[in-house]
């Protein structure tokens, strides 16, 4: 297979420090990427399997049905992925533009390895290069023969960018617009839709939702000593309709307190601790979004449902 990996050595997170810090902080929150260890990225990928979370399913639809038009309006280049997520996705974008390479970036150099593999079966004639790097904040890329001279085409998908606060969405999008050169970006954004059906994606009859947010607790016990127990937090996924976004959070059942790295934290009965939250944004608040960060719309497109929709993205000037 035709795959490059290039591992530019993102340095290990500080648990100690981040835990610490986002405790302290009120209410108490974590980088949502503590959720995704190898039990955290399983259950997340069987969220997206759950009846109510409709939302990976309508993308990769809307990626299939409408790929020649994007193709067309994108123009040939080299698609670079932030974050390879759920690997289908790009499938029917390389096969439209006929792109001769891929470049991936992420922070879990096995996330790239199991990815890329499966692409390379299916793309053999494109070269694929994995990038291990924090990609949210990698402002070029490194030197290869594979990737110099090309004209860039970006790819955030999922609604990823749902998961920054709206000050971290705009930095990201001004470092992808250094990183791709004047080249453009195609973002997914989910919008805001009826709050129960928003709610029911994020808190599935299944409970795997649950099982998600409390496999953080378990993931902190195993790396930093600790003695969280998941039986004593209930799970709660509520719309903030001031902020446009569903808030994700484990609420102590107890008063208690919580060991983590030698640290004793107290919990009050009702206390929520944020495992995440997930911002929605209207047309009108997508085009403001961009804007902030130098970009513009110049096309988008948006599956039957008005839950999902791509937008092409040219820089403003």
């Amino acid at each position: 297979m035709n795959i490059t990996l290039l591992n530019l050595h993102p340095p290990p997170a500080d648990l100690v420090r981040l835990v610490d810090e986002g405790l302290r902080r009120s209410p108490r929150q974590l980088p949502a990427w503590m959720l995704y260890d190898a039990e955290g990225s399983r259950l997340f990928a069987e969220i997206c399997r759950q009846p109510e979370y409709t939302l990976t399913q309508r993308e990769i639809t809307l990626l299939e049905d409408h790929a020649p038009a994007i193709a067309a309006a994108t123009g040939p280049g080299l698609v670079v992925e932030f974050g390879i997520g759920n690997a289908r996705k790009v499938d029917p974008l390389l096969t439209a533009l006929g792109s001769s390479v891929f470049a991936a970036l992420d922070i879990s150099l096995s996330a790239l390895e199991e990815a890329l593999s499966g692409l390379a079966a299916r793309h053999p004639k494109t070269a694929m290069v994995g990038i291990c790097c924090d990609h949210t904040r990698l402002p070029q890329l490194p030197p290869h023969p594979a990737l110099e001279k090309q004209r860039r085409i970006g790819f955030f998908p999922g609604s990823s960018l749902g998961n920054f606060t709206p000050e971290d969405a705009v930095h990201f999008l001004r470092n992808a617009r250094q990183l791709l050169a004047g080249g453009p970006l195609l973002l997914g954004l989910d919008q805001p839709r009826e709050p129960a059906l928003m709610e029911a994606a994020y808190d599935d009859a299944a409970g795997v939702s649950a099982s998600f947010a409390h496999n953080l607790l378990q993931r902190l016990n195993r790396d930093l000593q600790g003695d969280a127990d998941p039986a004593q937090f209930r799970y709660q996924a509520s719309w903030q309709p001031q902020q446009q976004r569903i808030e994700m959070a484990l609420i102590s059942r107890r008063d208690q307190t919580v060991h983590l790295a030698g640290n004793a934290w107290s919990f009050r009965d009702g206390e929520a601790w944020i495992t995440e939250h997930s911002v929605k944004y209207s047309p009108g608040a997508a085009a403001a979004l961009v804007a902030r960060a130098g970009w513009r719309i110049e096309r988008r497109w948006e599956d039957p449902h008005q839950q999902i929709a791509l937008h092409l993205l040219l820089p403003a000037n």
